[in-house]
């Protein structure tokens, strides 16, 4: 058997998904939330089965799902964790036929502590909440998944796949700020970078679709999303991220402002007297897209540009302009490119996007189809045209998979 459930943990919330490896296929996925609200918490599960498609007789199959939902009182996250026991207690999969050999967490930040997938223990929880300093955000919530989940599953081997790991290979060169040393080493202040899990899933995918070995290739993953990052991977190792110590560095991002001059900060406590949680809610909540334009999702963004909103199409351009200025610097650390990748949602479905990111890139190498860029498809699909040096992807990513095939591979050892 290897079948593993996957957990990803916030501090009201919690996804899962159980996998079976044999295929690589979800069996069930659920969402737990508003955990600790005093009203009602909420849970959804998901079972994915196949059945007979109708009118195709007994050899054909369609992929069927059946969501339920309940409204209950959910106070901790160990009640959070027997609400989805009862789920597939009541919908299935039984855990008894489809018995997880082990249980895969996401940790946002691994600090320089933790460079590959890591085999939980209590030592491993305490460093994961002391590194909760770097992540306090996102790592007190994975810590609460991961109690609950070995109380749950206490004969399963735990395993923490952290999203900072897969740039543990960064050079000093490119993970050091240039502030005063000393004071950067007493406070661990370095570029860490995150969407880690993704990058890697993509890079690796996109090296067996071309059919090139990974150590060969020189590539760019643009990971768009709500949040949004990009990374240079030379034969499989990351080699730059524009994501820093936070996951607030870099790119233009839904709410996040993404690089901007620390003196600006200091400017607006000087002049507008903002304070520290002030200034950390704007550059986080009140910034990027939604800063710029109102909204956030970039589908209202395009659309507000279709309408001609001045402040729709600014956002759009500014968004537009760092992904090259990343682009491009990107190209000039890796002597070049031999695959573009675009992936998450905004990577994944904006063909205005993915074109304005590239549209520069011709002198590298870069030529776009543009009605393959136009063309909606599953799966991972050429947008580059058969004649350019460079081919660009778009590939779904599947970071639950990713954990998951971590997950077995520590457990197996």
């Amino acid at each position: 058997m290897s079948v593993v459930l996957v957990v990803n943990s916030g501090s009201s919330s919690f996804k899962y998904q159980l996998i079976d490896l044999a295929t690589e296929r979800p069996l069930a996925s659920g969402l737990v939330e508003r955990i600790g609200d005093p009203s009602a918490g909420e849970s959804t599960h998901t079972v994915l089965f196949d059945a007979p498609a109708p009118g195709s007789g007994e050899g054909g199959t369609a992929a069927l799902d059946a969501t339920h939902r309940r409204e209950l009182p959910i106070p901790d996250h160990t009640a959070g964790f027997q609400v989805m026991l009862d789920a597939f207690a009541a919908h299935g999969p039984s855990l008894a036929e489809k018995a997880p050999v082990a249980v895969g967490h996401r940790v946002v930040h691994g600090g320089a502590r933790f460079f590959e997938p890591t085999l939980i223990t209590s030592l491993v929880e305490i460093n994961i909440d002391e590194l909760s300093q770097l992540a306090p955000l996102h790592n007190p919530g994975a810590l609460q998944g991961i109690r609950a989940a070995r109380a749950a599953f206490p004969d399963l081997p735990h395993v923490a796949v952290f999203d900072t790991a897969f740039h543990q290979t960064l050079p000093p060169a490119a993970y050091t700020y240039a502030i005063d040393a000393e004071l950067a080493a007493a406070h661990r202040i370095r570029r860490y970078g995150f969407h880690g899990t993704s990058h890697k899933f993509v890079s690796e995918a996109a090296a067996a679709f071309v059919g090139r070995p990974l150590a060969e290739l020189r590539q760019l993953v643009f990971h768009l999303g709500n949040g949004a990052s990009v990374t240079a991977i030379d034969g499989g190792r990351s080699v730059e991220t524009s994501m820093g110590m936070t996951p607030l560095e870099g790119l233009v991002m839904g709410t996040r402002s993404g690089d901007i001059d620390p003196a600006v900060l200091f400017h607006l406590h000087r002049r507008a007297g903002m304070s520290v949680q002030d200034l950390d809610t704007l550059l986080n909540k009140r910034s990027g897209v939604l800063g710029l334009a109102g909204v956030s999702d970039m589908r209202d963004v395009e659309t507000r540009v279709a309408e001609g909103d001045a402040a729709a199409t600014l956002a759009f351009e500014v968004y537009l302009h760092r992904l090259r200025a990343y682009a491009g610097a990107y190209l000039a650390q890796l002597g070049g490119v031999d695959v573009i990748s675009f992936t998450a949602g905004v990577g994944e479905n904006s063909d205005a996007v993915r074109a304005g990111a590239v549209a520069t890139l011709g002198f590298a190498g870069v030529e776009l189809d543009q009605e393959r860029n136009r063309a909606r498809g599953r799966g991972i699909r050429v947008i580059s045209t058969d004649a350019s040096p460079v081919t660009v992807l778009v590939v779904p990513t599947d970071e639950e998979l990713e954990i998951a095939r971590q997950t077995l591979a520590v457990a197996a050892a």
